[in-house]
């Protein structure tokens, strides 16, 4: 009798366990699901995000740079290049940079402008000083697309220098610190491109962190 009462406590014991497992890998598996749930709902919302605006260009001063506007229609909405564009509208080079080009324009910030000795710009934007100031602009432009592979490209083939003259008649030289393509200007001031290949309808900009100044 007593082995008989063992027995059946035993084989109860027995059914109890076996129920229980599944009962506890279904716990496991619901946790284990929840947790990977919101991976793969972030790796589905990622892969269906519309694309950034800018036409696929980086973004330039806190805006979107569309490939199908122009030079102008870019930079003024750029909240790094406010100074730059006055400094255009003050020279007289809207309609110019509007134009068909093609263009390249290393296009200084705020803050490049801003390590100018106190004075410089608002000198500058002068009536009187139209004539330096269209020089030291046309100084950043140089005629034809010269995207970064052209730039890099120029830099190999010259032995780790590449000069590009200007539309105001001077010289810019490409060279390479690093991974850093570094603009060095007639008076050995140097630049470096921070943002590079902002494709426009009529060129591409270069973003720069030092105003080029000419001979």
């Amino acid at each position: 009798m007593k082995l008989t009462l063992i027995t059946i406590i035993l084989g109860t014991m027995a059914m109890m366990t076996g129920c229980g497992a599944p009962a506890a890998n279904t716990a496991a598996n619901n946790s284990n699901a929840s947790k990977m749930a919101p991976a793969n709902n972030s790796m589905a919302n990622t892969a269906t995000a519309p694309a950034p605006a800018g036409d696929g260009n980086p973004m330039v001063g806190g805006s979107p740079m569309m490939k199908t506007k122009d030079i102008i229609d870019n930079a003024v909405n750029s909240k790094d290049h406010t100074t730059l564009v006055a400094a255009v509208k003050a020279a007289g080079l809207v309609e110019t940079l509007k134009g068909a080009g093609p263009f390249t324009v290393f296009a200084p910030t705020n803050a490049a402008f801003d390590k100018l000795p106190k004075g410089t710009v608002d000198t500058l934007l002068k009536p009187e000083s139209k004539k330096a100031l269209t020089g030291i602009l046309t100084y950043h432009v140089v005629a034809g697309k010269m995207d970064a592979a052209a730039i890099a490209k120029g830099i190999e083939e010259g032995k780790g220098k590449f000069v590009m003259k200007t539309v105001a008649g001077g010289t810019l030289t490409a060279t390479l610190e690093g991974k850093d393509v570094i603009i060095t200007d007639e008076k050995g001031g140097k630049s470096k491109v921070t943002i590079a290949d902002v494709i426009q309808s009529n060129g591409v900009i270069h973003v720069v962190d030092s105003v080029l100044m000419p001979k």
